[in-house]
């Protein structure tokens, strides 16, 4: 009899899925409205609130430090409450927390409201990834993932629009208004959204997970499977997985892999957009003329998701991967030596269309690492790992623009990180391409474990 797991597996691309893969984009295209909005929102405060570098560098970092409290909460209760419940609350957090962000009287109010709105968009992702992860279909996982996250792409453009058109006319006060807008989604969202039946499989919940998948059988038109049958819905137990699993002989080259991989590509990404507007002004372009270049670059994200989503199921996650990371590395120093405008553009174009391909992958990559009953906990953790680099790299940049080669000296910075966290999923990596989630994370492990890693799991298995 098919498992949950095969039956999701197989099923081909339809309506369910694409209206899944616009519920779980908004998650995090809501992300990146925000990251977008307080990118521009802070190149305008430096001269309303006076605001020194290290302080701009400390406002990032309060909304990071909230991102890494979000993920690892909310990735260990969607694996011990659900998928759906911890979505939703995270949706109402975030829009709760951009809205207060316009009424901030002060850089203090300010850090506080920050931190709630990270805690808000930096629980979103493990769950949405996790969600996507167990029902996408095995040959399209990695494609819908990385489409999931192109709508990054999508906030980004929002916000690059709202700074470009609202900001400059009617302040920074009513953007932040203006992102806390999803609110009026959170009960459109509890309404239609599905728990996953992974999950519920990891409950023990089979006749409930065997009820849904039937429904997502017949919309997609295709045979329903067969019911779970008595003895296994009897022998059903649930499974913990803790802190200290991800280091077992099991998960520890994929853990390492995943924290390396994420504190670089959060470090990279919050370091250089985070800083853009406020180092392209330093280098004495007009604030409005920093925001054109920002809409340029954030315009060269939308193909760069889509390449990565082509190739990611065609020659694999490695490879695409790695090669992005290669050529953005290399971008990002030509774009820190570049002078003239058309250079700016286009180098920063090819570093945006890399980096944000990258992205995508990174989290398609990680939902594939971990089981059922640890895949939101398992990327939580890494995605908090991430955050630390995201809290270091604007304060980094903030010391690093007291020099007298300010902007050759921060982006070489960042070709160095992003050439480390290409060898490191190169040399890390393993590829997941077109096998089951089981295959991944249980199935695959059986056979080839040691007596030192059939103890640790059976040690594992005592904790389920």
């Amino acid at each position: 009899m098919a498992t949950i797991t095969d039956r999701l597996g197989k099923l081909p691309l339809g309506s369910f899925h694409y209206r899944l893969l616009a519920l779980m984009g908004s998650g995090i295209a809501f992300e990146a409205l925000d990251t977008g909005l307080i990118a521009f929102v802070l190149a305008k405060m430096i001269g309303a609130w006076n605001l020194s570098p290290v302080q701009i560098g400390y406002i990032s970092s309060a909304g990071l430090v909230g991102m890494a409290v979000g993920a690892i909460v909310s990735g260990t209760l969607a694996d011990r409450v659900g998928r759906k419940k911890i979505f939703v609350a995270t949706l109402g957090i975030y829009a709760l927390g951009t809205g207060l962000c316009g009424l901030a009287w002060n850089y203090e109010s300010l850090l506080a409201f920050r931190f709630l709105v990270g805690a808000g968009v930096g629980g979103q992702p493990p769950v949405a990834n996790a969600l996507m992860s167990e029902y996408a279909p095995v040959k399209h996982r990695g494609k819908m993932l990385v489409l999931q996250n192109s709508s990054w792409a999508i906030g980004w453009l929002l916000a690059a629009l709202i700074a470009y058109l609202i900001i400059p006319k009617y302040g920074w006060q009513l953007a932040f208004y203006i992102g806390a807008l999803p609110a009026l989604m959170v009960v459109y969202v509890w309404r239609i959204l599905p728990e996953s039946a992974m999950y519920l499989v990891s409950r023990g919940r089979h006749m409930d997970a065997h009820v849904l998948v039937s429904k997502i059988e017949q919309e997609l038109g295709v045979p329903v499977g067969e019911q779970p049958h008595a003895e296994e819905v009897q022998s059903a137990s649930t499974q913990k997985f803790n802190f200290i699993d991800l280091w077992s002989p099991l998960y520890i080259r994929r853990t390492i892999c995943l924290w390396v991989l994420w504190f670089g590509m959060v470090y990279s990404y919050y370091g250089i957009f985070t800083w853009l507007p406020s180092l392209l002004v330093k280098s004495g372009h007009t604030l409005i003329r920093s925001f054109e270049f920002l809409l340029y670059m954030t315009l060269a994200q939308i193909p760069g998701y889509f390449a990565a989503a082509y190739f990611v199921d065609k020659i694999g996650r490695k490879a695409t991967m790695g090669s992005l990371l290669v050529v953005c590395a290399l971008s990002a120093y030509m774009f820190g030596s570049a002078k003239s405008a058309e250079d700016i553009v286009l180098w920063g174009c090819v570093m945006s269309f890399c980096n944000l391909g990258a992205w995508g992958i990174t989290h398609a990559y990680s939902a594939e690492q971990y089981p059922t009953h640890a895949r939101a906990a398992g990327v939580g953790w890494a995605a908090a790992c991430g955050r630390i680099g995201g809290i270091i790299a604007p304060i980094a940049v903030g010391a690093l623009m007291t020099g007298s080669d300010q902007y050759g000296t921060v982006f070489t910075m960042f070709t160095v990180v992003l050439a480390i966290i290409a060898m490191d999923i190169i040399f890390l990596g393993k590829e997941t391409m077109n096998k089951s989630l089981d295959e991944l994370t249980e199935r695959q492990l059986v056979p080839t474990r040691s007596p030192a890693a059939t103890k640790s799991s059976a040690l594992d298995d005592t904790k389920g």
